[in-house]
């Protein structure tokens, strides 16, 4: 699938829209957002803040699992240090490019960050990350990583607020965004999926995240029952109350949004049909798919749908949690509760104290302040604790089917030849995804 080039013609911007449009037909219930030049307050600051800033706006490079990597990187005007920013990133489409998202096409800065940055009144720290061959295959989760990456780096350079960090992206970028939605959703607040499908993968995808995916009726690149299956996997997630929402009839060139009701407080999911094709600025009255993105409805829908969360985050899953095993019934346990690094994972009965109480930091799990790790590539090697060093030894997957695989041997946290009795030792080993390789949250 490769899409037609992104030159649409993007004119001159008119007028900021500052409030949520719906237009005939439409739906309205997105929160209307708070002024966007309000400062951010938070407790949830990045390593960078009150530090001089060690990055600045423009073309970057970065080393991600052995390769070099670029994104494009847009500070605010009138940066400040002790002020913690929204983080936003911005997928390309297939055959598109970081500088394509960034600069706006032919529209230019209207239309910059699908038109999200315009809107923002510098609240924002934006980034165009570039795909690998102009798309996102997300082979082994190797864009996961370099997502993880460019974070890393990023709020250890700018001042960030590490609850308002979102995704979104258009076609093969809005499956980026899916696949962020499905494997990282305790590290983005919310993604916004335009016009996408499950392509670049969904490792994971049974925790909620705020969740509002766009699509065209007429779609004839990703046909839009794509775009309502992956809508409804974080209504289920996100115990929504289930509907077939409103859309347009075809041929009324509107639009239609609707919030879904009954979901988890702070995990919303919106859906915005319209009736175009494969484009993310549909504007109404148009029977194009290349119109001037600053005219379509959809910068300030997407806006006030990221502008609405405050920060600290939703009503929260619990900031530590157990894992326990399906088999034993037991918790995964630093023994003897050792903080040293080198100490060994056993499982034991389930308690409330630290040994057994993780925290997720991207793919990292950590435990008494170490994290989980891998010290080799051998199905049976013993997991441990170590130092944190983001090696690809500490990055764990937590899978959709219960099991938690190692990002750098493939091999899944199993229980010892399958033992049930306190003690028993826990490795990695070939994935088979019986009871002792499946964990839940506890």
């Amino acid at each position: 699938m490769r899409e037609p080039s992104r030159s649409p013609r993007w004119r001159t911007l008119l007028a900021v829209a500052t409030a949520l449009v719906c237009t005939a037909g439409g739906v309205t219930g997105i929160p209307s957002a708070a002024a966007a030049a309000d400062p951010v307050t938070t407790l949830a600051a990045s390593a960078g803040c009150g530090k001089a800033p060690t990055l600045t706006s423009g073309a970057r490079t970065i080393q991600s699992g052995g390769r070099t990597r670029n994104f494009i990187l847009r500070v605010p005007d009138g940066y400040d240090s002790n002020r913690q920013y929204r983080l936003i990133f911005g997928f390309h489409w297939n055959g598109g490019t970081a500088n394509d998202v960034d600069s706006g096409g032919t529209s230019g800065y209207p239309w910059s960050y699908y038109g999200l940055r315009a809107l923002s009144g510098n609240s924002a720290i934006f980034v165009a990350p570039q795909g690998l061959n102009n798309g996102w295959a997300n082979s082994g989760g190797a864009d996961l990583v370099f997502v993880d990456d460019m974070i890393r780096q990023i709020e250890a350079g700018l001042c960030v607020d590490t609850t308002q960090r979102f995704a979104g992206g258009f076609s093969y970028g809005g499956g980026m965004s899916y696949a962020l939605a499905c494997a990282r959703p305790t590290v983005f607040r919310a993604v916004a999926v335009y016009a996408g499908g499950q392509l670049s993968g969904c490792s994971g995808g049974t925790e909620p995240i705020a969740y509002i995916g766009l699509h065209g009726l007429r779609d004839p690149v990703l046909n839009i029952s794509q775009g309502r299956s992956l809508r409804d996997r974080f209504v289920r997630n996100n115990g929504c109350t289930p509907q077939n929402p409103p859309e347009p009839a075809q041929g009324s060139l509107t639009h239609t949004v609707t919030t879904y009701s009954g979901c988890r407080a702070g995990y919303p999911v919106v859906w915005a049909a319209y009736d175009a094709g494969h484009t993310p600025g549909p504007v109404d009255g148009s029977a194009g798919d290349f119109e001037p993105g600053e005219r379509s409805w959809t910068r300030p829908v997407v806006w006030n749908f990221f502008a609405q969360f405050q920060t600290g985050g939703p009503d929260p899953q619990p900031t530590t949690f157990r894992l326990r095993s399906e088999s034993a019934g037991r918790c995964l346990d630093v023994n003897g509760a050792s903080s040293a690094s080198g100490s060994p994972m056993i499982v034991w009965d389930c308690h409330s104290n630290a040994n057994q109480q993780f925290s997720q930091n991207g793919q990292e799990l950590r435990v008494l302040g170490k994290c989980l790790d891998v010290p080799g590539n051998t199905a049976g090697t013993r997991v441990q604790i170590s130092d944190c060093t983001a090696s690809a030894g500490q990055r764990w997957n937590l899978n959709g089917n219960g099991t938690i695989s190692n990002a750098q041997n493939g091999l899944c946290l199993d229980v010892s030849g399958a033992g049930t009795a306190n003690g028993t030792a826990v490795v990695v080993w070939s994935c088979h995804t019986a009871a002792n390789q499946r964990w839940s949250r506890a």
